[in-house]
């Protein structure tokens, strides 16, 4: 029998606004509601607004809420100051990856963790099976938190004049709490664009008033197309594409994210640690095509007449206006400036390895 789709408590806004909807990771959700070229412009030079309510939201406390949280994040959250967020990864003891996430340090012992959306079954499963050997509570809030990510150059002037929060004292990947509307909202200074932006969580009535009034004030509303085009630009790896279970962070060229050397390690430290030292048979890297073709996610690449790798993400590069790719190839062709082709259809087309950054992101550091 199908699964259901599930919907967010934004769905029936994107519907009456006209936008493309499809099924993505269990929901059906907006692929563009103009275009995704001035969808993507709009995050670039001004401000955009997406709906990431389907993201996950597991709320892990106890008194070794954060000893567990490090055991199973790459990342090291050890001694952090409250306030701070982390990307990083969740491992198999392989080094395959369960998911890529942020832990947002809540308290000494209180860890608020946003998984993606495909993954959120498998991912709590998972985490409640290693917590068993740790004194800590974990709650699934995935259904109680809406979403926000207001993303582009002008998000922090949006925040505070369409919804009255002001932004200006967080720094990237820092967030705090917020009373609106009478409840305790969360507004971080974080997204997945390359540009600078902001990310709330909140319940779903506080989330739909948010939307409405941020349409009101003319902030272009964003699909899921021109996230994909916006985080790709920017080097940015997406699960499913640049990181599976049987790709890890060391394959994908993560490897800043795992602090192997913290204190009592992580699950998947060791074989990361292998992987780094002995050097990973495969390597994620950047490709530019010397032509005007788009390669898709799976297309074969060659080194000659030899199939090398294939294709994780490629588009036409909207802010760069170059035909670009991720693609996990093997180490050993991975090298910068190293001509390899791209099967496209029945042509082949040749391809640089550059790096993986086709645009420089706008942070607030």
């Amino acid at each position: 029998m199908a699964e259901e789709i599930k919907v967010t408590c934004l769905h029936d806004k994107h519907v009456a606004q006209g936008a493309l909807m499809t099924p993505f990771a269990g929901f059906d959700m907006p692929i563009q509601y103009c275009d995704i070229t001035t969808e993507h412009n709009a995050v670039r030079q001004n401000v955009g607004v997406f709906d990431v309510s389907h993201m996950g939201e597991v709320h892990i406390t106890g008194p070794q809420a954060e000893k567990f949280v490090n055991y199973i994040f790459t990342n090291d959250i050890a001694g952090a100051p409250v306030g701070k967020v982390f990307y990083g990864m969740m491992l198999y003891p392989d080094g395959g990856t369960v998911d890529d996430l942020l832990v947002y340090k809540m308290g000494e012992n209180d860890m608020f963790l946003v998984i993606n959306a495909a993954n959120i079954d498998k991912d709590v499963a998972w985490i409640n099976e290693q917590a068993q050997k740790f004194d800590v509570t974990v709650d699934n809030q995935s259904d109680h938190y809406a979403q926000l990510a207001i993303q582009g150059p002008n998000g922090e002037k949006a925040m505070k004049d369409v919804l009255g929060i002001d932004g200006s004292d967080l720094t990237f990947y820092t967030f705090k709490l917020v009373n609106y509307d009478g409840e305790e909202i969360i507004v971080s200074r974080t997204g997945y664009t390359g540009e600078d932006g902001f990310e709330v969580y909140a319940t779903p009535a506080v989330i739909v008033k948010m939307w409405d009034m941020l349409m009101a004030a003319g902030v272009q509303p964003c699909g899921l197309g021109c996230r994909d085009t916006l985080r790709f630009e920017a080097g940015l790896p997406l699960y499913g594409d640049e990181l599976t279970a049987e790709i890890s962070p060391i394959m994908a060229t993560l490897g800043m994210f795992c602090k192997l050397d913290k204190e009592g390690g992580f699950i998947g430290c060791e074989a990361c640690a292998q992987q780094k030292a002995e050097g990973s048979a495969k390597k994620l890297v950047g490709l530019e095509l010397k032509d005007k073709a788009i390669p898709r996610h799976g297309y074969e690449v060659l080194d000659g007449e030899n199939v090398v790798g294939y294709i994780t993400t490629g588009y036409r590069g909207i802010s760069v206006d170059k035909s670009l790719a991720f693609a996990l190839v093997d180490r050993a062709v991975g090298a910068l400036g190293n001509e390899l082709s791209i099967r496209i259809r029945k042509k082949v087309f040749p391809a640089t390895v550059v790096k993986k950054r086709f645009y420089t992101p706008n942070y607030k550091k």
